[in-house]
């Protein structure tokens, strides 16, 4: 599944919010959820992106996008 992950995570660099969202969402593990949560900062909707990174246990980050990026980034390809 990390390969949707990294799809989805890849799209989105590219300006590709729709197609990085459309893959991602099908999924509900904790990285899909981060992944989710990262999105939705990425279209301002804080109060969605909060409830994402809340269904996996964490807070809505306050680090810059590409920070939270290169995080995200890292953790699908550990996987």
């Amino acid at each position: 599944m990390a390969t949707q992950h990294l799809q989805s995570l890849e799209l989105a660099a590219q300006g590709d919010w729709d197609g990085a969202h459309q893959i991602i969402q099908v999924y509900d593990d904790n990285l899909a959820c981060l992944v989710h949560g990262y999105l939705h900062r990425i279209e301002g909707d804080n109060g969605n992106a909060a409830y994402w990174y809340q269904r996996a246990g964490r807070s809505l980050p306050a680090n810059s996008l590409h920070e939270e990026f290169d995080q995200l980034y890292t953790l699908a390809k550990q996987i």
